[in-house]
């Protein structure tokens, strides 16, 4: 064996060994604030990062951006919810999120930057050793949440008052592919509805793309709705 196929034998090895690595698992703050903001969490040294929903016709649904310390904490977070014309934009401050435009103080936190409490609802975060949000308490509410061995979140269970509702998600066994999955939603035990995801991702395991379909049970006959997500993350 000359010298350059043993270059090239040891470069394929190296190669096939980071292959092999498992993916960097999501963090809490990353795994919670997508579990109780609802966008896609990702994996890694992300510096920021959009995702956008489109609709059928192309139309921008949702919108969710976000610029990350090298601590992973959320130093602004802007959700964008154009169907239902809502929005808000946040801005780390000391142990608060304030919103930008009024520098009113929306969110408490616990820790660096983990979420503690929702002042002007009267909800407060419960979190576990680990770090991960595990349950939200207000005053005619409870939810649980829940998270596999690699933090990606498997969905919530919410009680309020004779109501019952509960999202369960199942992401494929590939674990470089978390953002495909499928999720079924019950409310009092019976079916509300699911949703199904499949993604193309970067070297991270991100997704930066995604085709996703909604199926509304609650009416008959059922209604299914197909949306598109476009994500672009900036890292470290």
């Amino acid at each position: 064996m000359n010298k350059y196929a043993a270059i090239t034998l040891l470069a394929a090895t190296l190669v096939g060994c980071d292959n092999n690595t498992a993916p960097l698992s999501f963090t809490p703050e990353m795994a919670s604030f997508s579990n109780e903001f609802d966008f896609d969490p990702l994996r890694g040294p992300v510096k920021d990062f959009t995702q956008t929903l489109f609709n059928e016709k192309g139309e921008v649904s949702k919108r969710v951006a976000g610029t990350v310390s090298t601590e992973g904490c959320f130093d602004t977070l802007e959700l964008h919810d154009l169907e239902a014309n809502t929005g808000v934009a946040l801005v780390l401050d000391a142990n608060y999120y304030l919103d930008a435009e009024t520098q009113q103080r929306k969110v408490k936190l616990q820790g660096k930057c983990q979420l503690a409490e929702l002042p002007s609802a009267g909800v407060t975060w419960d979190t576990d050793d680990n770090g991960f949000v595990v349950a939200a308490h207000g005053k005619e509410m409870e939810v649980k949440y829940r998270y596999d061995a690699d933090g990606y979140p498997l969905g919530k269970t919410t009680v309020s008052g004779d109501q019952h509702l509960s999202v369960q998600s199942t992401p494929s066994k590939d674990i470089r592919k978390r953002m495909d999955y499928s999720a079924v939603s019950m409310l009092n035990d019976k079916p509300l509805g699911n949703v199904k995801q499949s993604c193309d991702y970067d070297r991270h395991n991100n997704p930066v793309s995604c085709d996703l379909t909604i199926t509304d049970d609650s009416v008959k006959p059922a209604v299914e709705r197909k949306y598109t997500i476009k994500n672009t993350i900036e890292y470290y």
